[in-house]
């Protein structure tokens, strides 16, 4: 349930990530409540898998859920470049992600 949890996490870490770029520096009220929620929820649930995850290893993954999350939506919804540097990079993280897994019991 743990894992669970922290990819949930992950996923409102994206929302807030994404949802910064539409508050326009928190000069727009709903994006910013959005953005702020997602802050919030991201790192509440992040704080319950950590209660059976190691520290390091939820970090990690919240981060990098969030990271390629984020990656995917800037080339989504803001038209981010996709180049062999980029592709190969998140590969490496996706590939980081599920070695943490495989390494980690809870």
């Amino acid at each position: 349930m743990s894992w669970l949890i922290l990819i949930l996490a992950g996923l409102f870490e994206v929302a807030w990530a994404v949802g910064l770029k539409y508050t326009e520096g928190f000069t727009r009220l709903l994006p910013s409540l959005w953005t702020i929620g997602s802050m919030i929820v991201s790192l509440g649930l992040l704080g319950l898998a950590m209660k059976t995850l190691p520290l390091g290893t939820a970090y990690a993954v919240w981060v990098g859920v969030g990271a390629v999350g984020t990656v995917i939506l800037g080339v989504v919804l803001f038209q981010e470049p996709v180049n062999t540097i980029r592709v190969i990079s998140v590969i490496l993280i996706l590939a980081g992600l599920i070695g943490l897994k495989l390494g980690t019991t809870g």
